[in-house]
């Protein structure tokens, strides 16, 4: 990559000569700090990344990501080291630093902050939201439609699935909400096992809980814990059933064990606010929202499993998905709505 001081340099000398006010590009490093799990997650962390990556690359700027062992614990400090450490434009991936960033933007007012999954106030913090739910109730209608199709290998008669979520927080459980809602909606019988691992980059337990989860009878887990989730999918690949990827398409990790992958596109995201704050476009105070309408979140293309699946299965999804597009299904957002009944 060009160093930013020389492309820094072109582009003011540019700005100059056609009498553009300069400082509307950014002259300050960008920095990405990484969500439990850690960058190698293969889902959340690393598709965040390769957009912000993407984006510092074309947009001329330096750009670091940030990690730490313990990230939770020690929110604040990290964020004012990298506030410390002069960069620009800090887009935090850990949804726990949420409070801690309201405070620590305070002090540091030139900085621009990001803050994802959540709604944070301050005049120098953007706060972007994806509809999670949307994607979460396809990936729970295709995965109740398929539980009792015995013509599909691997997927025994009993309507048993299952989902492994990293922690119980809001910021989870607005994905098992949404495919409780749609497997409910596909199939009113359908028994739904939910269960935490309360670790999001440890694969051995989340293997082991989808074992176990899939001897109760599960054909399908979804799997919302990041790197331990990983153990998920190769528990669906050891035992000849089904996982459903998340964040990113991990389709290609077990190719024909994964059914789907609830994609949620943070590499659109991140990748946006990059470069608009490269492009001097930053606004703070402001929420963005990425749902189906905008490809934020959706399911993968199935390449290793659609073959498998019956049209007429195929179509239903397709309907919910067009269902939600218009405004006629509303599934239940957690996060602004609080917690249904049937998920207390």
């Amino acid at each position: 990559m060009k160093t930013s001081s020389a492309i820094g340099a072109a582009t003011l000398a540019l700005a100059s000569a056609l009498g553009v006010i300069a400082g509307s590009a950014a002259e300050k490093p960008a920095a990405l700090i990484i969500a439990q799990g850690g960058l190698g997650d293969q889902s959340y962390n690393d598709l965040a990344y390769s957009g912000f990556d993407k984006a510092v690359k074309e947009a001329g700027i330096e750009g670091k990501p940030v990690e730490s062992k313990d990230v939770v614990a020690q929110a604040a400090e990290i964020l004012r080291r990298a506030s410390d450490a002069d960069f620009g434009l800090i887009v935090d991936l850990e949804y726990s630093h949420g409070e801690p960033m309201v405070e620590v933007a305070k002090d540091y007012p030139d900085t621009k902050y990001v803050i994802l999954n959540q709604v944070r106030e301050g005049a120098n913090i953007a706060s972007v939201l994806f509809e999670e739910q949307e994607g979460s109730y396809l990936a729970g209608t295709l995965a109740a439609l398929v539980t009792t199709d015995t013509s599909i290998k691997g997927i025994n008669p009993e309507p048993i699935i299952g989902v492994i979520g990293g922690t119980k927080s809001a910021g989870i459980d607005k994905f098992i909400a949404g495919y409780i809602e749609g497997a409910k909606a596909a199939n009113p019988n359908v028994q739904v096992k939910v269960a935490y691992s309360n670790n999001f980059g440890d694969p051995a337990i989340g293997l082991q809980m989808a074992k176990a989860m899939f001897e109760e009878g599960a054909d399908i887990i979804y799997q919302v814990a990041g790197g331990t989730g990983m153990g998920v999918i190769q528990a669906a690949k050891e035992t000849g059933h089904y996982a459903v990827g998340v964040d990113t398409d991990q389709d290609a990790l077990a190719p024909g064990a994964v059914l789907t992958s609830m994609v949620k596109r943070t590499d659109v995201a991140v990748e946006k606010i990059v470069k608009d704050y490269a492009a001097g476009k930053f606004e703070g105070g402001k929420t963005i929202t990425f749902g189906l309408k905008e490809n934020g979140v959706g399911l993968s293309e199935m390449k290793y499993t659609k073959d498998i699946i019956p049209p007429a299965i195929l179509e239903k999804v397709e309907a919910a998905k067009e269902g939600i597009l218009s405004g006629k299904i509303k599934v239940w957002n957690v996060v602004d709505q609080g917690y249904p009944d049937w998920l207390k």
